[in-house]
């Protein structure tokens, strides 16, 4: 298998933390489609079939490791 660049581990970690394309496009100062463009090489890449399927595939594979995944605090969650 194929493994991902560090930009696109970066952005599977955003989509990992509920970040929606525009949000990930936002912070890291590229456009939308460019995540979109991203995210379809990251699907390929991984296999997967979406957004959670990508991300649950990469924590199996050691693409993600739970420290990407930040649990949002009781404040938030409310």
């Amino acid at each position: 298998m194929k493994t991902l660049t560090a930009r696109r581990r970066h952005i599977l970690a955003l989509v990992a933390n509920g970040n929606t394309n525009a949000q990930i496009g936002r912070l890291l100062g590229i456009h939308e489609r460019t995540v979109n463009r991203h995210l379809a090489e990251i699907f390929q890449v991984l296999g997967a079939r979406d957004r959670a399927n990508a991300v649950a595939i990469a924590l199996v594979v050691g693409e993600l490791s739970p420290q990407h995944i930040h649990m949002p605090t009781q404040e938030a969650a409310a």
